[in-house]
């Protein structure tokens, strides 16, 4: 029989507000996580627990008594939500220091470490009384959801410390946990101090399955979890042992909802924006999609795209790069920051080579998927360029829905490199050069070429889509269950 599933995300799948009437409306949740993790739904008998972010969601949970209670997906779908009321300065630590402003831009690697972190009083004060306490939080509300049929799935970098948590006060329990964010290598770990890169690897190793989206992120967790906490690995090299323990590390690439993307593409709104980009559409049209965070290298894209211009000056007036920014976190001065330097970049590229009412870069800083999908229906070329990205589902999105036979110019440090590389053009994100190249031999290659990458790289994703995710979490579970276990 099927266990029941606790899901467990900073972010939930519902998010409540007003309309102009005044009635209470449930919107799809916001954040990337919260969309992919929807396929759960879709399964019988789902728990999911996530931090009420509005208002509104704190007068649900208060309402509630801050237990779960019986809600419905937009497919109709029915699960239990549970929506946790944090202390506003206790979240503000957990969210906006530590996991954002922290374990972000370590997971990343963004750190230029002769000048960050800069780890003071408030950062200490922030993991004790805000990461550590909210973790806390989950963890009792996990306990409060727990029974003997269920299988708690945590996920992603707010919630490494729930699970230790969890584990002391059920040891027996089954609990999986889901990392999507890059794994850096043990070195880059000694960016944080001893106490807290223990806690954090501690955590996760209280599952008994611990994911990521690609081999590369689970072999350095691995060897991460043997560097720094004395972990014993198996000849298998992904069976790990710690405290009389065996946890499997594993990885299963994320993928997008086909049947989404699909109707998508003849939406009414989606077809609106189509028709606006076809009516300024030059000859070619590279596209970048991103939210504004530094780990998306927007500005060294902006400069490949200089580059490609400079080298190529017969492309001048032919190609625009339309860039479609979502604005993101921004309450954290350094994404903040990078918005701004952002769109400086764009405009001193705009100003060299402005002419003829020809402008190289259509900026638009500004949350519009509509806008996102008519984009990806009409790009030749779509830049995806992270320094580092655990997958990055623009890169899928943009293969499946393209018409054109467009090409992905693809860094080879996103995960969904891993799976995408024999159709896209690979570039390496530090390097203008090759990212240039990349553009120009993207916007060249012969047309059946195109065809044949464009084309293979879609299918692949038609057959590797979300729900072959969500199956592969819960044959991770069904193992598990099959052995015995004393709860």
């Amino acid at each position: 029989m099927a266990r029941r599933l606790i899901v467990v995300s900073n972010r939930g799948p519902l998010s409540y507000g007003r309309d102009p009437s005044g009635a209470r409306v449930a919107r799809r949740g916001g954040g990337g996580l919260a969309t992919a993790l929807r396929g759960l739904l879709r399964r019988d008998d789902v728990t999911w627990i996530a931090s009420a972010m509005t208002d509104e969601d704190r007068a649900v949970a208060a309402e509630a008594g801050g237990a779960s209670f019986a809600e419905e997906g937009r497919d109709g779908s029915s699960f239990r939500l549970r929506l946790l009321a944090h202390p506003p300065a206790a979240y503000a630590g957990f969210y906006d220091t530590v996991a954002n402003g922290a374990l972000w831009f370590l997971q990343h690697y963004l750190w230029g470490l002769a000048s960050e972190p800069e780890l003071g009083a408030d950062f200490h004060a922030a993991w004790r009384d805000g990461y550590e306490r909210v973790n806390e939080t989950f963890a009792d509300a996990v306990l409060a959801e727990l029974d003997d049929d269920a299988a708690v799935c945590f996920h992603d970098y707010h919630l490494y410390l729930a699970p230790a948590f969890v584990r002391a006060a059920r040891p027996g329990a089954l609990l999986t946990h889901f990392v999507h964010i890059p794994w850096p290598d043990a070195e880059y770990w000694h960016a944080l101090p001893e106490a807290y890169r223990s806690a954090v690897h501690r955590g996760l190793l209280a599952n008994d399955v611990v994911g990521f989206h690609t081999e590369r992120w689970r072999d350095n967790f691995v060897e991460a979890c043997r560097e720094l906490v004395g972990a014993d690995v198996a000849d298998d090299g992904t069976t790990v042992r710690f405290e009389d323990r065996e946890v499997r590390a594993v990885a299963h690439p994320i993928s997008i909802d086909v049947e989404e993307f699909e109707a998508l593409r003849d939406d009414a709104a989606v077809l609106e924006e189509e028709r606006a980009i076809l009516a300024r559409r030059p000859e070619y049209l590279v596209v970048r999609v991103d939210r504004t965070d530094p780990s998306k290298n927007i500005i060294r894209g902006f400069r490949a795209f200089e580059l490609l211009l400079e080298e190529h000056p017969e492309l001048r007036g032919r190609v625009v790069m339309l860039a479609l920014l979502d604005p993101s976190r921004q309450t954290l001065r350094a994404y903040e920051d990078y918005l701004e330097r952002a769109s400086a970049e764009a405009q001193r590229v705009n100003e060299r080579f402005a002419a003829d009412g020809w402008q190289p870069v259509d900026l638009h800083v500004r949350d519009n998927f509509p806008q996102t999908v008519a984009a990806y229906k009409q790009f030749d070329v779509l830049l995806v360029n992270a320094i580092y990205d655990g997958m990055n589902l623009v890169a899928k999105e943009g293969a499946f829905v393209n018409t054109r036979d467009g090409l992905v110019v693809l860094s080879e440090n996103a995960g969904a490199h891993a799976e995408l590389a024999e159709w896209v053009v690979s570039a390496n994100p530090f390097d203008l050069e090759d990212q240039a190249e990349g553009l120009y031999r993207a916007l060249t290659m012969p047309a059946e070429e195109r065809r044949r990458r464009s084309s293979a790289a879609a299918a692949y994703v038609r057959e590797h889509d979300i729900d072959a995710w969500v199956d592969a979490q819960l044959d991770e579970i069904a193992r598990l269950s099959g052995a015995s276990r004393a709860v």
